[in-house]
């Protein structure tokens, strides 16, 4: 049986590891506890968490068992990776909130039977803990001239880094000595983006316990171009269908770039490497074929067959000239507010197409929004109950994207 290892190597997940030959023959000889954290900073997990899910997904398959770690303790800091300014102040209800969302998201990922995953949540230890104590077991093993020279503190310093975040690191530490502690966990994931911040928790473990931990951090989801994909101009593509339907996710996934189809196939999808292979040197025309495996596939893992299945209809149907309204996103209004007319930028963005109505008018004056197959060149255009076609309307937004208002 192949280690895990080769299997993330393989796929092309792995960015940075400590002690390559030691944690490879350590995951080939025995089950290995591992753990990646959540911040809880939105109520829903996006494509971009997708990555670090399928790592999980592999690791737990071969038979290592995943620690979700939710973050109701380092969300209420807040992590400075990435940002040029502080993070927006969450409170602890909100925070709560979000992290009980991404517990039932991660149940539908990952087997929890019989303890074979973990959900733990540092607001368990972080929240009480003695600050003063802390300081002496935790703070006493950090070099303040070291942790300035971190990618994630370094790009703050000419803007301002307040002395909360400065302490993100050293919580995120101490989450890897304490489930250490709890759990024997040995291994702590995360984007690359986390390089520092894992290795700070790699030493502080090694130093306090005097034990071998690892750490390994994973590609970003981005493009070839070295853009983050799991944007849109309507913004983040959610794993949540409240906030991002099935159809609009597989779209978003049958419209990658030719040039991103083979990684992405590798790094979203569980076909086995000969067959992402197989597909990602398809050319010409048979590249949408590609492009359509991917798509449905990634779509099954988050939300199933049936919605899968519904969203490779709807959009087969839409390209060959069909509605498929079924299966089309949705936004039902109250007929009421058509009776004196709803002003199409407003209708937009109710529809969220668009996230502003400065982006609506820029749409319509470049001719980008169609109703009904009627381009739309007026910006001041009231929509009324005479457009619509047994109490259905549909918007169509740029070449792919479609959207159908119902009357209720």
């Amino acid at each position: 049986m192949k280690n895990v290892f080769d299997i993330l190597q393989e796929r092309g997940y792995i960015e940075q590891v400590t002690y390559e030959e030691e944690l490879k023959e350590l995951l080939g000889k025995e089950p290995v506890t591992f753990y990646i954290g959540f911040d809880a900073t939105a109520d829903s997990l996006t494509l971009g968490h997708f990555v670090q899910i399928m790592v999980m997904m592999h690791m737990q398959r071969a038979g290592h068992r995943p620690i979700v770690l939710l973050g109701g303790g380092t969300t209420l800091v807040g992590d400075p990776s990435g940002k040029a300014d502080m993070r927006k102040m969450l409170t602890k209800e909100s925070i709560d909130k979000n992290a009980e969302r991404f517990r039932e998201q991660f149940a539908g990922f990952l087997d929890f039977s019989d303890e074979k995953a973990l959900i733990a949540n540092n607001a368990d230890w972080l929240l009480d803990l003695n600050y003063v104590e802390f300081l002496r077991e935790v703070g006493v093993h950090f070099s303040v001239n070291r942790m300035l020279t971190a990618e994630c503190y370094k790009s703050r310093l000419e803007k301002g880094l307040t002395f909360l975040e400065f302490n993100y690191m050293l919580m995120q530490s101490y989450d890897y000595l304490e489930l250490f502690r709890r759990y024997n966990c040995k291994i702590q994931m995360g984007g690359s983006d986390q390089w520092s911040n894992i290795l700070g928790g790699y030493e502080l473990v090694r130093r306090v316990e005097g034990e071998s931990v690892f750490a390994l951090t994973f590609k970003l989801l981005t493009t070839s171009e070295g853009k983050k994909m799991g944007k849109t101009e309507s913004g983040t593509i959610w794993l949540d269908a409240e906030k991002t339907s099935p159809y609009d996710f597989y779209q978003y996934l049958r419209n990658v770039d030719d040039k991103d189809v083979e990684n992405t196939l590798a790094l979203l999808t569980l076909l086995p490497m000969e067959e992402v292979k197989r597909l990602g040197s398809l050319e010409g025309a048979e590249i949408n074929y590609a492009k359509g495996v991917l798509a449905f596939e990634v779509t099954k893992l988050v939300h199933g067959e049936e919605e899968a299945k519904r969203a490779q209809e709807a959009a087969k149907a839409l390209f060959s000239g069909g509605m498929a309204a079924d299966a089309m996103p949705s936004t039902e209004v109250p007929k009421a507010r058509f009776e004196e007319g709803v002003d199409i930028l407003t209708l937009l963005i109710d529809t969220g197409l668009v996230s502003s109505k400065s982006e609506a008018r820029r749409l319509v004056q470049q001719g980008g929004i169609s109703i009904e197959d009627r381009k739309a060149e007026d910006v001041n255009e009231i929509i009324l109950l005479k457009d619509f076609v047994n109490e259905k309307i549909i918007i169509k937004k740029g070449k792919k994207i479609y959207h159908q208002v119902k009357l209720v």
